[in-house]
């Protein structure tokens, strides 16, 4: 399995607690970056930003870009990348291992992504037997759905969910990641919902909302 290179930025020296932060599709690993030092966070955290691999996606015609998996369609019927879904949760995974490697135990890393990196930190955060601080899933949705109710692990259950979605969003429907929600409060977890009156983007609102919500689950 192929290790994805990272870019990282740490907030204070020797660091006790991690972000996994996972980019959108045909973005990378600089993406949101420039975010870090808006959340507003108080203690030292080593923020890891992933580059995906690069593929060919059937949505834009083909063409190869940085991608977690491939895309079909946008909406809850569209045929799934089960393979390319799978293969970058388990590069992801990697990842948690090796934060935990570097002396950072699980529960103080939060799995973060934004659009198809945020279905993938729902996918990976949800299976893990070792629960984390947190999933933040932003402007996105719940891949394989209908695969959680026995894939998902029953240790992290209780793992904090920050999601937030704009209400205009003309890529992802604020629709989708409602629904989503609603799926995930139902198997009873603690989700906290935001949503923004806003496009497929972050906004000052949410930025503030995130750094208010890491400082809670790292803490």
């Amino acid at each position: 399995m192929e290790e994805l290179q990272t870019v990282e930025l740490e907030t204070g020296p020797t660091p006790q607690s991690a972000v996994i932060w996972l980019h959108g599709l045909g973005a990378d690993g600089h993406d949101f970056v420039p975010i870090v030092p808006e959340l507003g966070l108080k203690m030292a955290v080593r923020f890891v930003f992933p580059h995906a691999p690069l593929r060919a996606v059937t949505l834009n015609q083909g063409h190869r870009m940085r991608a977690w998996y491939d895309i079909v369609g946008l909406d809850r019927r569209a045929v799934q990348d089960e393979a390319g879904i799978r293969e970058s949760a388990a590069q992801v995974d990697a990842l948690i291992e090796r934060e935990c490697a570097r002396g950072i135990a699980a529960d103080k890393i939060v799995l973060a992504g934004f659009s198809q990196g945020g279905a993938i930190a729902l996918h990976a955060g949800l299976r893990r037997a070792v629960p984390l601080a947190g999933i933040m899933a932003l402007s996105t949705y719940l891949p394989l759905e209908a695969a959680l109710a026995d894939e998902h692990a029953p240790a992290s259950a209780a793992v904090p969910i920050f999601m937030a979605h704009g209400t205009a969003d003309p890529v992802l429907a604020c629709a989708l990641g409602e629904h989503s929600r609603d799926v995930l409060q139902a198997m009873g977890y603690p989700v906290e919902w935001h949503a923004y009156p806003m496009g497929h983007q972050v906004c000052v609102e949410e930025i503030r909302a995130i750094g208010a919500w890491l400082a809670r689950v790292l803490a």
